[in-house]
């Protein structure tokens, strides 16, 4: 399969470096082990799967990084991710756990640092052996070639079943200094909150205290990789991670009520959708990107719920995967969404600004071409106003295609 790689400037983030190499895990010749270096003074903030079965290197992960935060890792020395794609040492049991542990060891004992102070993710296929031994020969090389321009070979050595690299950097001043934020991602199916079945690394010069920047993570996820659905599936090995290396030399945010933190949150925020929506634009046979807005609801739960029903509806999706305005599979899906105490007649639908329901059926201006043109689109907006409150909530999602089932049962073959 080959991948397009076309990202767009990834600016370099100070403090920050990659490494990327061909360690042969599942297919030879393709870039699948990264290594991600910075210095120990710099902050860390993650989010994880909340999968009961989550593997064995996020279980290791969040101990990590747990042991990281308990020590208050002196201000010299190195921390270290390392991202291995091709398998997801998930369902894995004790083995699992032991060769996700070796990994950081080894890592460890070649950059004279503690085994606590790396994080391994993996990606790929669920319940089979990591290849332990090309993992632990490939770390030499990785390292080797670690530098803070790094960004576009690692983006393509963290994918699996994606067509695409996924990348996004801005740049901001805070104050009088300039900021940047650069992250990459990866994320085609299996697609599902919480979280989206991906993984994501951010990093940026920003000086932002742990504790904030752990809060600006959380913002940034709920607003876009917590948003978005591709096939209803939650993957075990989910993570998201932020790094601050403080370079920057800007006023260290650490209040929220400092006055750069809603301007470094929105520009976090920002950066994470852009990449929730590549993850989208690259679902799995995935025609369309769809947006769907519920407006006016009562609760963000409820809103939600209407949303998601819609998202992962069958009918609804193969609906737009053939540009087909059979607006009566989304009117049902709302139905069935659990509201109470539902006023249908209160309720509006609408394909981008074509109204399809008012008054409890079919809006009395609409007409079938209208519908036809929107669904034409390889962009389109559902609206879904409830009029019952003041609460408003979107998710994205894609069109289900016959790619995507082949896609998913020749996964393994």
């Amino acid at each position: 399969m080959s991948i397009e790689n076309n990202l767009p400037v990834m600016h370099p983030v100070a403090g920050f470096s990659l490494g990327t190499t061909c360690a042969g895990i599942k297919v030879a010749g393709r870039k699948d082990l990264v290594v991600m270096s910075f210095d120990s003074s710099a902050s860390l903030a993650g989010v994880f799967t909340q999968n009961a079965f989550c593997a064995a290197p996020v279980h290791v992960a969040k101990d990590h990084l747990t042991l990281q935060q308990k020590k208050n890792q002196q201000k010299e020395g190195k921390r270290f991710f390392v991202v291995n794609t091709g398998n997801a040492n998930a369902g894995t049991g004790e083995q699992g756990m032991l060769d996700a542990q070796k990994t950081c060891q080894t890592l460890a004992q070649l950059t004279d640092t503690e085994s606590y102070s790396v994080l391994p993710f993996s990606t790929g296929v669920i319940g089979e052996s990591l290849p332990i031994e090309k993992v632990l020969s490939g770390l030499p090389e990785a390292l080797e070639h670690c530098s803070e321009e790094g960004w576009s070979d690692a983006a393509e050595g963290i994918l699996t079943t994606d067509t695409r690299t996924k990348g996004a950097s801005v740049q901001l001043e805070l104050g009088s200094k300039m900021v940047t934020i650069t992250g990459i991602c990866k994320g085609s199916g299996m697609i599902r909150p919480d979280m989206a079945t991906m993984l994501s690394f951010f990093a940026t010069n920003a000086d932002i205290e742990q504790s904030i920047l752990q809060k600006l993570l959380k913002y940034a996820v709920d607003y876009s990789f917590n948003r978005i659905t591709v096939d209803g599936d939650t993957s075990t090995n989910d993570s998201s991670m932020l790094v601050a290396t403080g370079q920057s030399g800007n006023d260290r945010i650490d209040t929220e009520t400092h006055v750069d933190y809603i301007k470094i949150r929105s520009a976090i925020t920002d950066i994470h959708e852009q990449l929730a929506k590549a993850i989208i634009l690259d679902g799995e046979g995935a025609t369309k990107l769809i947006n769907i807005q519920v407006r006016s609801g009562r609760t963000e739960q409820e809103c939600q719920a209407v949303a998601y029903t819609i998202a992962h509806s069958p009918l609804v999706k193969t609906a737009f995967f053939a540009s087909d305005p059979n607006w009566g599979r989304i009117l049902a899906a709302v139905g069935r969404s659990g509201l109470t105490d539902f006023d249908i007649n209160a309720l509006e639908i609408y394909l981008d600004d074509v109204c399809l329901v008012r008054l409890g059926g079919r809006a009395a201006d609409y007409t079938e071409a209208r519908g036809q043109q929107v669904m034409d689109k390889e962009q389109i907006t559902v609206i879904v106003d409830l009029k019952r409150g003041q609460v408003d909530t979107q998710v994205w999602t894609c069109d289900l295609s016959c790619d995507y089932v082949k896609i998913n049962a020749e996964y393994r073959t």
